[in-house]
């Protein structure tokens, strides 16, 4: 598998699928979340009404992922996922792991090759960059370890430079 940190924009990557650091309503929000589902159409939101309408009543839980048609991104899925608000005292770095294991699970069982993560949890939620990238990176090692065949290429996206140092450090690290 091949890891790599870029620089960009997550809604234009041609992979295919998307993580969405989504909040646990499904129903749209800020920062990447915002960003996915207005350049996706109301086909994206459209599909998470139909998840809680049916298999996701309470909305996703914190940690874990699952998948939508990308609607009119490049993407062919979008893999949503609720990362822990370190402002509401979810610090446990295990839950940042589970995020990223449980949407690479997703993308697996969809036949997802590759797949671009934004940096989960690192905006509005508070946690600092280098813990997000250290997270993600083992935890994307660990996954591609039990998993060698499943995905060729996961890319973490990221919007700042600071982010972006601090992912191309921890994927540098492991």
């Amino acid at each position: 598998m091949r890891i790599e940190a870029v620089p960009g924009d997550l809604t234009t990557q041609d992979v295919d699928a998307v993580v969405n650091a989504a909040n646990s309503t499904l129903l749209g929000g800020g920062g990447v979340d915002g960003a996915l589902h207005a350049a996706a159409g109301p086909e994206l939101l459209a599909a998470c009404r139909e998840l809680r309408r049916t298999t996701l009543p309470d909305g996703l839980p914190v940690g874990d992922a699952v998948a939508t048609p990308a609607g009119r991104l490049p993407a062919r899925w979008v893999i949503h996922t609720v990362g822990p608000d370190a402002r509401a005292g979810q610090t446990d770095p295990a839950l940042l792991r589970s995020c990223v294991t449980r949407s690479l699970d997703v993308a697996a069982e969809l036949g997802a090759r590759t797949v671009a993560f934004p940096a989960v949890s690192a905006g509005v939620y508070g946690w600092p960059a280098p813990a997000v990238a250290e997270a993600a990176a083992t935890a994307v090692r660990g996954w591609a370890a039990a998993h060698p065949d499943a995905v060729d290429l996961v890319r973490f996206v990221l919007f700042s430079a600071p982010v972006l140092a601090a992912f191309e450090t921890a994927l540098a690290e492991h």
